[in-house]
């Protein structure tokens, strides 16, 4: 069966306004804080350079929160935020 294309242009993005960013950077770093101390890591669609650019500063602050280092990977289309791995220290070393 084939699907006939669609004559209605593709919906278009607002940008995020600087107060919504704001909002987003706090409440979403809530979410992902959570979501890191229960699960270890948080994946979620980030297919714009503004998403994935508001989502690294959520890894950012939530880290900071956590003081644990945290990293984000963005394929394209998804974001991953997980716990960075710690190198061993001297005094853990033997």
């Amino acid at each position: 069966m084939t699907h006939p294309f669609s004559t209605q242009p593709a919906p278009r993005r607002t940008p995020l306004n600087a107060e919504e960013r704001a909002r987003g950077e706090i409440n979403f770093s809530r979410l992902v804080t959570e979501h890191l101390v229960t699960k270890g890591r948080f994946r979620i669609t980030a297919d714009t350079p503004e998403m994935v650019d508001l989502w690294q500063a959520v890894a950012r602050r939530a880290g900071e929160t956590l003081r644990r280092p945290v990293v984000s990977y963005a394929n394209g289309r998804d974001i991953v935020i997980t716990f960075a791995q710690e190198a061993p220290s001297l005094a853990t070393q033997e």
